[in-house]
C-alpha cells in the first residue's frame, strides 16, 4: 500500500481517521482470511499432493506470493493506528516486499488464465509447452520481474510525520517526470495488460465451453468470472487514484489532487485480492459436505486439484 500525494490541508482529521479505521478493518479482515487460507493452500500442496501439475504449481506460487503480501499487515494496521516505529529501511523493505509480491501474485494469476485458454482452446500446443522445464522458466522470469518492478520502493519510499506520528505511506520522487513515469508503468504493467490478457483468454475459453458438453461446465464459467470481477473490483480503485494523480502531475502541478482518506481506503482494498484467492480455487469444488474433521479440508483441496486438472 502507498501514498503518492500529501493530504490536503483542508481535510479534516475526523475523516483521515474514519478513513483510517475503516482501512484497518479491511487490512484486519484480509489478513484473517487470507493468511490462514494462503498457508492451508502451500500445506495441503506440499503434504499432501504428490503429482505436481502445471496448475497446482502455478497455485502454489500464487499462495506464497499472496501469504509474503499479507504477513506485512500487522506493521500497516499497527502504522495506521498509532505510529510507524520500526523505522525508515524497515519501511523500504516492507513496501519492496509487497510491491514485489504483489506485482508477482498479478503475473501468477495473468499466467493461470494463459494456461487454461491453451489447455482448453489449444491443447496439443499445451501439451507442448507444459514440460516442468518451461513451466519452471515462466516461474523464474515472472519472479525476477516482479522484484526488479519492486526496486523503486527501495529509492523512493520515505516516512512522513504528521501530528506527531510517523507512516511510511509516502513516495518522494525528485521529479514530476518520474512520478508520473513510476505511475504509469505501475499501472499499465500492474494492471491493463493483465486485465487485457485476462479478458481475451477468458472470453476465448467461455467461447470454447459453450461448445462443450460435461457437468462441470457452468462452474468453470462462474470461476472466470468471479476471477475476473475480484481482479477489477480489488485493483480498479486503487489505478483510478493512480491515474488521477497522473493528470494531476500533468495539467495542475499539485500533489494535492486525491485526499488521503480516499488513498488509504483504495490502498488497503488490493490486499483483499490475495486473501480471496485460495477461496476461489476451493469454492468450487463438488464434494464439499463430506465428513468433518482435518482430512476434509485436505480431500477438499485435492478435489479441487483434480477438477481443475480433469478440465484441461
Amino acid at each position: 500500500m502507498n501514498c503518492t500525494s500529501e493530504p490536503s490541508p483542508s481535510e479534516a482529521p475526523e475523516e483521515v481517521d474514519g478513513a483510517a479505521i475503516a482501512a484497518c478493518v479491511i487490512l484486519g479482515l484480509a489478513f484473517l482470511i487470507g493468511a490462514p487460507g494462503n498457508l492451508l493452500v502451500i500445506w495441503v500442496i506440499l503434504r499432501y499432493i504428490k503429482q505436481r501439475f502445471h496448475t497446482v504449481v502455478l497455485l502454489l506460487h500464487l499462495a506464497v506470493a499472496d501469504l509474503l503480501t499479507l504477513i506485512t499487515l500487522p506493521l500497516w494496521i499497527y502504522s495506521l493506528q498509532r505510529t510507524w516505529v520500526f523505522g525508515e529501511t524497515v519501511c523500504k523493505l516492507v513496501v519492496y516486499i509487497v510491491m514485489a509480491c504483489m506485482f508477482s501474485s498479478i503475473f501468477f494469476i495473468t499466467l493461470i488464465s494463459v494456461e487454461r485458454f491453451l489447455a482448453i482452446c489449444h491443447p496439443f500446443l499445451m501439451m507442448r509447452w507444459k514440460s516442468k522445464r518451461n513451466i519452471n522458466r515462466c516461474l523464474l522470469v515472472l519472479w525476477l520481474f516482479a522484484l526488479l518492478l519492486g526496486v523503486p520502493a527501495l529509492i523512493t519510499q520515505t516516512l512522513d510525520e504528521r501530528d506527531g506520528a510517523k507512516h511510511c505511506l509516502t513516495k518522494e520522487f525528485t521529479s514530476d517526470t518520474l512520478t508520473i513515469t513510476f505511475l504509469c508503468l505501475e499501472t499499465l504493467l500492474g494492471f491493463v495488460l493483465p486485465l487485457i490478457t485476462l479478458c481475451v483468454c477468458y472470453c476465448l475459453v467461455d467461447v470454447q465451453l459453450k461448445k462443450m458438453s460435461f457437468t462441470s461446465k457452468q462452474k468453470s464459467k462462474v470461476l472466470i468470472h468471479t476471477v475476473m470481477a475480484v481482479f477489477i473490483l480489488c485493483w480498479l480503485p486503487y489505478h483510478v487514484v493512480n491515474i488521477i494523480d497522473v493528470v494531476c502531475h500533468l495539467f495542475f502541478d499539485t500533489h494535492e489532487c486525491v485526499p488521503r482518506s480516499l488513498v488509504l481506503s483504495t490502498g488497503a482494498l488490493v490486499f483483499i485480492s490475495s486473501s480471496v484467492n485460495p477461496v476461489l480455487y476451493t469454492f468450487f469444488a463438488r464434494n464439499m459436505t463430506e465428513s468433518l474433521g482435518e482430512s476434509r479440508l485436505v480431500r477438499l483441496f485435492k478435489e479441487v486439484t483434480s477438477h481443475v486438472v480433469r478440465e484441461v
